[in-house]
């Protein structure tokens, strides 16, 4: 019966992972590059690159672009004040159905140029949730589904290998490819269970709402009511009449004496230029995991406290800690790395599994003449080495632009997304058309597509490896293209072992055969 059981967890344990293998590498794939998001927004956005200001610049100095967005009719206006990640002021608002997101130097306040990028934040990070598919949450159900199946690969993981802790000390490099695969795949696999257990969950958690809204439907009109009572938010109409806005730098002084001198971080002002509008001020997340920033909510006007956030129920604080173990915004940078380290392995353990799959089925599969293996083949190539090369090529676009350029009307951010994802489907393309040769053919367009990175952000901006490091404020930048540089040598050292296990000669490994290339 045991071994029943075994038998059975093992072919749900191939099969899930043979149906949203793809799916999930991007979302690991994603994740990971979004732990240093904000790092990737310097690099692709050399106008952010200043340093950390002593003292930032006031709220009222921006009061112009409040201007804006009042005469824009916005929903709403925000200032975001410079952080360690991200040492520039930032303004956020609706001008229609465009979201004007502007950046202006912390001590001058002047206006920095447009980034002209979507860049980690606004493209990597929403990837890795919502696929960018937001029309009827399609994006994070189809992400949901693939973390349902994540922890389901975690649980029958554990059965299928009930020796993991002996697996995990052997790493037969010098065994037939096969085997040596499967191992890696499990050291992988072992190191990063309790992570990927973590962070499978939490992520279901944070979209519970999207995935179980009968919770909330039951006792709530919508969610905005569940919102202000879970998460102690504040919310009032608008009078439709012209009103006034007091001081913001008053405001964030009264918060900053109610939290007994803890510094506001963000204003944002609802409602702008009305009569109902009101302020609420922000105080920084970055010092908890908690992803709940406390909040004080004043009457614009006037500025009498209108609403302080409570302390959240139970419920909604569990909710809000798993939150911030998933999205890591809190400031730990050891725990940052780990995350990048351990969101690796999980890359690492969905591609092993791919490679072990193919593996062991290609030469039948080409005995028989059976399509199977040339399908996943070519999947799992596109969507694994595929999307790297698609994002690092995404990179490579950003700064080869000039600023300001657009195309037939298509504006420079949208351009470098056009160049992810005809990349990626060109990848797709290159892996269906040589199978098992676009493994190293794809490895080694990652390897020169990273290098050809590193090289135009010092030609393009001055800031070359030896002036990052030296200059503080850029060691992000100097971060990122040591990652890529990294990148390059693995991908490589990767093509090398493909190409010499590819040759046909008497040592070669049964796995990669030239004669079970197209089965």
């Amino acid at each position: 019966m045991e071994q029943g059981f075994r038998s059975s967890m093992n072919v749900l344990h191939t099969w899930a992972g043979l149906v949203v293998g793809a799916l999930l590498f991007a979302i690991f794939w994603m994740g990971t590059l979004s732990v240093y998001d904000n790092e990737i927004d310097r690099w692709m956005a050399p106008m952010t690159r200043v340093a950390m200001p002593d003292k930032p610049i006031s709220f009222d100095a921006l009061r112009g672009t409040y201007d804006a967005a009042v005469a824009a009719r916005a929903r709403s206006w925000t200032m975001l004040q410079p952080t360690e990640r991200q040492p520039v002021v930032r303004i956020v608002y609706r001008d229609g159905p465009e979201l004007v997101s502007r950046y202006f130097d912390p001590v001058t306040g002047a206006a920095l140029p447009e980034t002209g990028t979507w860049a980690g934040t606004r493209f990597f990070y929403p990837f890795h949730y919502r696929l960018h598919l937001k029309a009827w949450d399609i994006g994070e159900w189809l992400v949901g589904i693939a973390t349902m199946a994540m922890l389901l690969l975690c649980v029958s993981g554990i059965v299928i290998h009930r020796k993991m802790i002996a697996e995990f000390f052997t790493l037969r490099t010098r065994q037939k490819s096969a085997r040596m695969v499967l191992d890696l795949h499990t050291v992988a696999g072992v190191l990063g269970l309790p992570f990927n257990f973590m962070i499978a969950l939490s992520g279901l958690i944070i979209l519970s709402i999207t995935f179980f809204p009968s919770g909330w439907q039951s006792s709530y009109p919508d969610k905005k009511s569940f919102n202000e009572e879970a998460y102690s938010a504040y919310s009032r109409p608008k009078a439709n009449k012209p009103g006034t806005l007091v001081s913001l730098d008053e405001l964030a002084q009264k918060a900053q004496q109610i939290w007994d001198g803890s510094k506001p971080w963000a204003i944002v002002v609802q409602h702008p230029g009305d009569a109902a509008a009101f302020v609420t001020v922000y105080q920084s997340f970055d010092l908890g995991i908690v992803r709940s920033a406390p909040a004080i909510h004043f009457d614009a006007a006037t500025g009498a406290v209108l609403h302080q956030s409570h302390e959240m129920r139970p419920i909604a604080q569990a909710q809000r800690f798993l939150s911030g173990m998933h999205q890591i915004q809190f400031r730990h940078w050891m725990l940052r790395a780990l995350y990048f380290a351990l969101g690796l392995f999980g890359c690492v353990l969905i591609l092993t599994g791919f490679l072990f799959w193919l593996q062991s089925r290609r030469r039948r599969h080409a005995a028989e003449g059976r399509p199977g293996v040339r399908v996943v083949e070519a999947v799992a190539v596109g969507s694994t080495a595929g999307i790297i090369v698609a994002s690092i090529s995404f990179m490579v676009t950003n700064r080869i632009l000039p600023l300001g350029v657009s195309v037939m009307g298509i504006e420079r951010y949208a351009l470098e997304i056009w160049v992810f994802y005809l990349v990626w489907l060109a990848t797709f393309a290159h892996a269906w058309w040589r199978p098992q040769a676009a493994w190293a053919g794809q490895c080694l367009a990652i390897a020169a597509l990273a290098v050809l990175a590193v090289a135009l952000n010092w030609v393009t901006t001055g800031d070359h490896l030896l002036r990052s490091i030296s200059v503080s404020h850029l060691w992000p930048v100097a971060g990122v293209d040591f990652g890529l540089l990294a990148l390059a040598s693995t991908a490589f050292g990767v093509s090398r072992w493909l190409l010499r296990a590819e040759r046909p000669a008497g040592a070669i490994a049964p796995g990669f055969s030239r004669a079970g290339s197209h089965g």
